[in-house]
């Protein structure tokens, strides 16, 4: 099924902000509770960041080539779109 992929992510308006969550992340904290912590996208935020599955073309280009890079399980580098910056998990 790789024409589509789960994903959750964290959207920040600051890359100062986006860094110290990824920090956060790599020293343990769940990436569901920060995301509903502070994400800006309150849609996915009450679900952990969730975005569900999506195909290509589905999202802005930034976004989606870095998703579709990632490994299952895999966390992202800060991705920068014209909604801020995101932290992208691969779920699925």
């Amino acid at each position: 099924m790789s024409d589509k992929i789960k994903c959750s992510h964290i959207l920040v308006n600051k890359q100062s902000e986006a860094l110290a969550i990824l920090e956060r992340i790599k020293k343990g904290e769940k990436f569901g509770k920060l995301a509903k912590e502070l994400s800006i996208d309150s849609g996915s935020a009450k679900r952990d960041g969730s975005l569900g599955y999506f195909g290509r073309g589905m999202m802005v280009k930034p976004f989606e080539e870095a998703a579709f890079k990632l490994q299952v399980g895999a966390i992202s580098e800060l991705v920068k779109s014209e909604f801020g910056y995101h932290i992208i998990k691969r779920l699925g």
